[in-house]
């Protein structure tokens, strides 16, 4: 272990990145899964003499296969690739999709969160006055918390205060005296961790939390071990006192389960206080480190009881692997005086509440329930005046974009902000894919000069807002676990939508003139890949 003035390091140097696993254990993992696939491949190529011989009952297969695809319950885009796929490629195609259907390798997941959220579905109560509250403000407001609350244990609150923060580095920067004020437990569940200057610091501090008594978890995607965290990192963790876990850790058997990542980004201190949005615990995201430009970002810190949702969605992923869940000693502890006033020696930046309401949510792919787009497109729908989003990837389904542009259709606002510099190839030319049918019905789009936008906000009309770490893409509205808090006529709304404007005055617009200039790779790249985006 090593302390510097850039934080406490648990690795040494060589200890992460590509040429660290390839020859560790996450080498050895991606050479057996390659032997499968490649033995899968194998034993197709073995009998493809047979082949012709079958050519009649491949074609009868096929209609089978295209109508059996047309009467199921899957997403309309989604049918239309694997359409594609299955009848370029009929068995393989077959194969490959009985196999991303079959929940191999998530089932025993799925069947302990069922569990786990029927055990929890009452443990966070709606109060009466609140809900009486929203329902005179806005009825529609109060049915979108009612479908909400339909797909898991949450409530709307209106005893918050939210804090919004334009950027990682404003996050950070509110992140360490709240830690450093903890007296119960710190809770953390990122998607990305490494060590650098921003972990550094964040866990020298959850040390010395654990020496002062305060127990402290973390939780990360499994998809760290590729890049940035060794597989025995939570053991290092764990010999400082820290209890922390891999969320579905790589394995050397090929499993529908990698499909589905922990994406989500939750910080909870002692009941009280909880961070979101879509910062990560890497440098890149307070720009000590520069990868695409300046990394633009949003979150938000929230203060009061709907913190109790947060602690929740932790404890829910937290004890998946857990023979024994509890719950009740850290979602009641605002009853057991975490709710008490800040401490003083902790700076306070806080947008007091003035009788707005929070709706924090999660989003789980296993469940069917597709709630950050549903919410979204509810946004889109009943906006009046004005939607604002800032997302980093635009890869749609046909309902997404149809409502998209429907809203723009209607005479609404509807203002894109997308990154100017990408940090992905396929993902980037994906979205120019969509550019040309959304400018035709008077979307607005724009692209950040200064670099990469990675925030994750939908803000409109001056009353409702969504920040959190649901992209505009398959993966996290399809894929991911994600979460987020719905916003309605909180006091940081303003200051949201400045962020925007403010935002928006670096960017470029995209015109039909620029995106009929734009380089033929890559508007070939996004007509090609456009046919398999849901796989991606």
């Amino acid at each position: 272990m090593e302390l510097s003035d850039r934080g406490l390091s648990l690795l040494k140097k060589g200890q992460k990145g590509l040429f660290y696993a390839i020859f560790s254990r996450v080498g050895i993992m991606i050479v057996l899964l390659l032997l499968q696939a490649a033995f899968l491949f194998l034993m197709l190529y073995r009998f493809a003499q047979f082949l012709p011989h079958l050519f009649g009952g491949t074609v009868v297969f096929t209609v089978f296969m295209v109508l059996y695809l047309i009467n199921s319950r899957i997403d309309p885009t989604a049918k239309i690739t694997w359409l594609i796929v299955i009848m370029l490629l009929p068995v393989f195609g077959a194969l490959l999709f009985w196999y991303t259907q079959s929940e191999i390798g998530h089932r025993a997941v799925q069947g302990r969160l069922e569990q786990l959220i029927g055990q929890t579905k009452e443990k966070i109560g709606q109060d009466e006055a609140t809900w009486e509250a929203l329902e005179q403000a806005d009825p529609e407001e109060a049915a979108l918390a009612r479908y909400v609350r339909r797909s898991g244990c949450f409530p709307v609150y209106s005893h918050t205060d939210v804090t919004y923060f334009p950027s990682g580095e404003a996050k950070f920067a509110a992140m360490l005296p709240q830690l450093k004020a903890a007296k119960r437990f710190i809770f953390m569940e990122y998607f990305i961790i490494e060590e650098g200057l921003m972990w550094g610091k964040i866990l020298e501090i959850l040390a010395e939390k654990v020496r002062e008594g305060v127990e402290v978890r973390v939780m990360y995607d499994g998809t760290c071990e590729f890049s940035t965290l060794p597989f025995n990192y939570p053991k290092k963790m764990k010999e400082l006192g820290i209890q922390c876990k891999m969320f579905a850790p790589v394995t050397p058997f090929l499993s529908t389960h990698y499909n589905y990542r922990d994406h989500r980004k939750i910080l909870v201190i002692d009941g009280h206080t909880a961070f979101t949005g879509g910062v990560n615990l890497a440098d890149e995201y307070i720009n000590q480190r520069e990868r695409f430009g300046h990394w633009k970002d949003t979150a938000i810190m929230l203060k009061g009881e709907a913190v109790r949702s947060f602690t929740l969605l932790f404890l829910q992923m937290w004890n998946i692997t857990e023979k024994e869940a509890v719950f009740d000693p850290y979602l009641n502890a605002s009853e057991k005086g975490a709710l008490s006033a800040p401490h003083s020696d902790v700076p306070q930046k806080i947008v007091k509440g003035d009788g707005g309401f929070v709706l924090p949510f999660g989003d789980c792919p296993l469940d069917g329930d597709k709630v950050g787009e549903r919410i979204y497109m509810d946004i889109l729908n009943r906006a009046v005046r004005y939607v604002h989003i800032m997302s980093p990837y635009l890869i749609l389904d046909g309902e997404m974009e149809t409502a998209l542009k429907f809203a723009a259709e209607k005479g609404i606002e509807v203002k894109l902000i997308l990154p100017g510099i990408p940090d992905k190839p396929m993902p980037y030319a994906l979205a120019k894919g969509h550019y040309r049918a959304l400018l035709d019905s008077g979307v607005e789009i724009y692209e950040y000069t200064p670099g990469f936008v990675h925030a994750k906000v939908f803000v409109s009309d001056d009353c409702r807002a969504v920040v959190g770490t649901i992209n505009l893409d398959y993966r996290s509205l399809y894929h991911h676990f994600e979460c987020a808090s719905y916003l309605y006529r909180t006091a940081c709304i303003p200051q949201i939508e400045a962020d925007f404007e403010e935002t928006l005055a670096k960017c470029r617009r995209v015109t039909p003139e620029t995106v009929k200039n734009e380089k033929w790779t890559v508007k070939l790249k996004g007509f090609v890949l456009k046919a398999v985006a849901p796989l991606l």
